[in-house]
This record gives C-alpha cells, structure tokens and sequence, in this order.
C-alpha cells in the first residue's frame, strides 16, 4: 500500500503540557467520565468526503490542493488510491469510525450498470481494508445531489425517472452500509427543495419526498438492517429552502407520512446555526421529540451566511451540546462525525491531522465541563423546580385532561387564583455554567 502521510505516526494523547502540534492535548480514548471511557462518549468519525475527494476549489478559484492520491486518468485506479490514504489517515488519526457518500468511494461511471459495479468493486476494498484496520462505519449514505441530473431535486423531482435512479443509488447504498457494518444509513436531502414557486408543486414535491422515505424504511427491514435511519436536516444552500428545514420541519414531516417512530435526525452544527438556531436547540429539540440521532460536528463563520464546515473550536459552545445529549443518555448508534474541511490555504497533508485533532480536543473538552454540570446539575435542579407546579394538583389535573376549558375558568375564578411572576435567574445560570466551563 502507497503511504500518502509519511513522517506523521498515530496520532496520541500527551496532555495539556505538550507543545507537540500531532498530538491530542484533552482527547485522552480510555479516560472514563460517568462511567464510559471518551471514546465510548464520543464515538468520533471522519469524512470521505471533504478529506480526500475536495481538491480546494471553489466558485472562484481552481484547486489549491495537491493531493497524490487523485493523480491517476484511471478512475477505480483513484478511487483504489483514495481508499489507502483514507483508510492510513483514518487510523493514524485514532478516530474509530468513518463515513461515506457512495460517489465518495466509487467512480460515478456513465450510466446505472457502470455505477453498480464500479462500487460493488469498492465496497469490496472498503470490507477489506476494515477487516485489516479495525475501523468501523458509522453510516453510509447516496450523493443524489451533485450530478446534473439532480440539479431539480431527487426525490422531489418532477420526472420520476430521476426519481427511480436516486432509488437505485440508495438501494445499492444501503446494501453496502448493512454490508460493512454501518450502524446507521443517512438520507441528506441536498437539493429536496425549490428556488422559486413560479414552477413549483409544493404538494406533489412533499408526497414524492414522503413516499420515498417510506420505501427506504419499508426496505430497511425487508434486507433486516439494524442500524438506524437518519435525515440530515438544512434550511437552504443549495436550494433556497429546503424540506427538512430544521428538527421541528423534519418531526412535522415525518409525522404526516407515519414515520416518526422510524427516522431519526442526523444534525449539523452550521446547518443549525443556518436555520436561526443554536447548535444546543437543535439537539434540545432532537431529544424533547424523541428524534435524536447522531451529530455531524462543525461550525460556520457568523459573518458568513453559508456553510463554511469549519472544525469545531468552541468548548463554550459545545459543552452545552454534550450537556443535552449527556442529559437524554448520549450517543445509540450515532456519534461526532467531523463533516469539516480545511481552508483553502491549508494546503499541507499534515494540515488534515491539525485540524481534526483541535476539533477532537474541542469535543473532548466540552465533555468534560459537560460531566461537571451533570454531576452537581443546577441547571437541572432549577428547571425542575421552576415547572414544579405541573407535578401538583392543579398542573396535573391539566395535563390529564380533567379540565375543560370551561371548567378551568371556573375553577380559577372559585380559587381567586393570582399568580406572580417568579425570576428565570438567566444571569445566574449563565454565570453557573461559566464557572465551569471556564475554571
């Protein structure tokens, strides 16, 4: 096997001290917290994607990368060769899961045969090359976004052929996520939107996208695969609004077609912050619905209004995401996959390792403050003593149903019932959270 990382050997922890750029300053894999090591926590993965098939372009400039493994006219030769660097960086980089696209891992070819076996070859080498590593899937999912012929949608087309070829791609892809052990399969509706309503069938769009995720969970239980289904929520770029806006749109969308109970959400921080939320209410959000999956760990730039996939670096921000998932009991089968890509002036192979490592560091660190806080939980204390009143007679009457809303005025009339307003203390709580989060 070619080695495309020579001179950076696995990647370890050394501790705060270390002035060693390659090494894990907080991401310590066997320290335990509440009872599970970090990597049990935290179950970390890397893209295909942006690492090893993104050359640095962008809608003004050519590529700034120069990467070995895509210096081939032989596509499988490419997709043979992006495997070895993926699978060299994957393991010296200590994460224990990765992700794909299928387009990711296998040449597109010209038409639906070329695409089948170009990737059945691949999926192939991937079994192998796990088997000799270790790594594991954490999900698989179908590119039905880049080519033209998607450039209308897929699911959501108006030609049903176009329709039927992205069935195909999810088809093939979730042969091979079940194949290689993926514990959940991702549906990223890329282009499931529209950019005017001049030529534009709400209806028909939302009974197309509804009826094609029915069938993936009719098939997921036919081929008897374990892992767990999960849409990708984002409210625009590239479409100007997209069906699966955010985890309350997707919860609305799942409970018209009868599949809430089937489909989970995978969230991204900078899709999160794109819709008008925090990155912590989506996860909020995820839980209070029962709909929580797994996290594609990032962030945007606040002064950029598009998806700029930067690795994480704010443990402020991201302990009061692991305090919520802390909170609804952490990660099932899904985890932090680091959907990141360096800037284009990062052009160095090391530079994939230093930012993977801060974004690794980040996370471990906001598990860390986030196990503080659960451990002596004010915050938890506070709200449950702020809705205590639901738990007493009169809330609980309510919420049972004992009341009309004829009832209800009348009984708040015989009780003279004049309530204060009480204090949300959000100074105080903030201030709670900041001892810790910065001791």
């Amino acid at each position: 096997m070619t080695k495309f990382f020579e001179g950076i050997e696995k990647i370890k922890f050394e501790g705060a001290e270390s002035t060693n750029p390659l090494a894990f300053k907080a991401y310590d894999a066997e320290k335990v917290i509440l009872g599970k090591t970090m990597a049990e926590h935290l179950r970390f993965a890397a893209c295909y994607w942006h690492n090893f098939c993104w050359e640095g372009t962008d809608p003004f400039g050519h590529a700034t990368y120069d990467r070995a493994w895509l210096k081939s006219h032989d596509p499988i030769e490419v997709a043979k060769m992006k495997a070895d660097a993926a699978f060299e960086f994957f393991t010296k980089l200590s994460v224990p899961y990765y992700c794909f696209h299928d387009t990711d891992v296998a040449p597109e070819g010209a038409n639906l045969k070329e695409y089948i076996n170009n990737f059945a070859q691949m999926v192939d080498v991937l079994e192998q090359k796990q088997s000799e590593t270790g790594m594991k899937l954490l999900w698989g999912t179908a590119n039905a976004f880049s080519n033209p012929r998607y450039m209308s949608g897929a699911a959501s087309n108006p030609n049903p052929e176009v329709f039927a070829y992205a069935a195909t791609q999810v088809f093939n892809a979730m042969g091979a996520t079940k194949r290689l052990g993926g514990e959940n399969y991702v549906l990223w509706g890329g282009r499931e939107g529209y950019e005017t309503l001049l030529n534009t069938d709400l209806r028909q769009e939302r009974e197309q996208l509804g009826r094609f995720m029915q069938m993936v969970v009719e098939h997921k239980h036919k081929i008897g695969f374990g892992g767990t289904i999960l849409i990708e929520p984002k409210p625009q770029e590239p479409t100007k609004h997209q069906y699966d806006y955010d985890t309350a749109t997707v919860y609305g969308f799942l409970k018209q077609f009868g599949l809430e109970n089937e489909i989970k959400v995978n969230i991204e921080a900078n899709h999160a912050t794109l819709s008008g939320h925090s990155f912590q209410h989506e996860v909020a959000t995820a839980t209070s619905l029962g709909l929580f999956g797994s996290i594609d760990a990032n962030r945007g730039d606040a002064q950029l209004g598009w998806d700029t996939d930067q690795f994480p670096n704010s443990v402020e921000e991201n302990a009061l995401v692991m305090y919520e998932i802390l909170k609804a009991g952490g990660f099932t089968t899904g985890g932090f996959n680091f959907d990141t890509k360096l800037r284009r002036q990062s052009i160095d192979s090391a530079d994939l390792f230093h930012g993977h490592i801060g974004g690794m560091d980040t996370m471990a660190l906001s598990l860390e403050k986030a196990a503080k806080m659960i451990e002596n939980d004010v915050l938890a204390e506070n709200v449950a003593d702020r809705y205590k009143g639901w738990s007493c007679d009169l809330g609980a009457k309510i919420i049972r149903g004992d009341f009309s809303l004829e009832s209800l005025a009348d009984h708040a009339v015989e009780a003279d019932i004049n309530p204060k307003p009480v204090s949300g203390q959000q100074e105080h709580l903030e201030n709670v959270v900041n001892q810790i989060i910065f001791k």
